[in-house]
């Protein structure tokens, strides 16, 4: 297990998104983490206490997490020094990356040095089976998106937190890094070997009681054509009852792909059904949640009334008017 509590390092994150590991386990288990420490010309902030590596150890820090995901997923040798400082003071270290700490010699050789543990958090630790596409009981509920980093995550905890304050049977089923950091289990989906992704959301979201709701984290989207793959895995492995629309109604074109702009929340609505209906023909589209981070709060309101209106469907943006009208639809399946 990895010990907690957390020092979440954001490096020389570009931009708010590039520390979406740190912003989610931030917004979501404040009480793992103990500050934050951040390099010159880290434009990413948690809002936070800045420390250093000895002051989060004299706060009881026991872990760095790197809360960075980088395209590639790598490991900047500009972090090396820090980490290795990490080690030597006393912390483990954990990421989600794909490239592995375990694969780094420098920081093995400290670690073992030190007695210190490094977590992979993105290695599979389980055999997978094959999907065999079997109807499962319990009911289940997938964030897509037009886009990734659009929301889905938080959604589907938001989703999960709010079934359970009404006295619903819930889980949340973390599918990345971030999701798996926060809840402590889950399928580090796009490191497990193609053939076996959709089977290990199966395995993920086994048979349930009836009237209990799994929501699966949401990964990467069906039009992004670098990480299609894993979104069309969680839909056919998780077989979903409903499905919620994520979208940034801001963002110009995909992240990471400057020539593609965002599809309509129509497209989005048609071929994810078209996907999810293969596998369980009674799927639904149940809700929108829009992610207006970048508006005022009247020019929100005002795009999340006309995106109602428009697609007929409850919606929201989930950090500014939660999430109380998706849930009603879901209770109503």
């Amino acid at each position: 297990m990895i010990e907690k509590p957390y020092l979440l390092f954001l490096g020389d994150a570009p931009d708010r998104l590039a520390a979406k590991v740190a912003i989610g386990i931030n917004e979501w288990r404040p009480e793992f983490a103990v500050g934050q420490y951040r390099l010159d010309g880290c434009n990413a902030d948690l809002h936070i206490e800045d420390i250093s590596i000895a002051e989060a150890v004299a706060k009881g820090a026991k872990t760095l997490v790197i809360g960075v995901a980088n395209r590639g997923g790598v490991i900047s040798e500009r972090w090396k020094p820090h980490l290795l400082e990490a080690l030597n003071a006393g912390m483990d270290l954990a990421s989600g990356l794909h490239v592995l700490l375990n694969d780094q010699p420098d920081l093995v050789q400290v670690a073992q040095e030190k007695g210190r543990k490094l977590f992979d958090v993105r290695k599979p630790t389980v055999d997978y089976p094959i999907a065999n596409g079997q109807k499962r009981s319990g009911k289940r509920c997938v964030a897509v998106g037009t886009d990734v980093s659009v929301g889905k995550m938080y959604v589907s905890l938001a989703l999960h937190k709010g079934m359970q304050e009404r006295g619903k049977k819930s889980s949340f089923r973390a599918t990345g890094q971030t999701g798996i950091l926060i809840e402590g289990d889950g399928v580090p989906l796009d490191a497990v070997v193609a053939d076996f992704m959709a089977g290990s959301i199966e395995y993920l979201s086994p048979a349930q009681d009836d009237d209990h709701w799994d929501f699966i984290e949401g990964q990467g989207s069906l039009f992004h054509a670098s990480y299609s793959g894993v979104t069309l895995s969680i839909i056919h492995g998780g077989q979903p009852d409903a499905l919620v629309l994520c979208h940034e109604p801001t963002r110009a074109f995909m992240r990471g792909l400057p020539g593609y702009k965002l599809p309509s929340l129509e497209a989005l609505r048609d071929l994810s059904l078209t996907m999810a209906k293969t596998v369980n023909p009674n799927c639904k589209v149940i809700g929108i949640a829009l992610n207006t981070r970048e508006m005022e709060d009247k020019e929100a309101r005002q795009i999340v009334d006309e995106t109602e209106q428009r697609m007929e469907l409850p919606t929201t943006d989930p950090v500014r008017f939660g999430v109380g009208k998706i849930i009603d639809s879901l209770i109503s399946l």
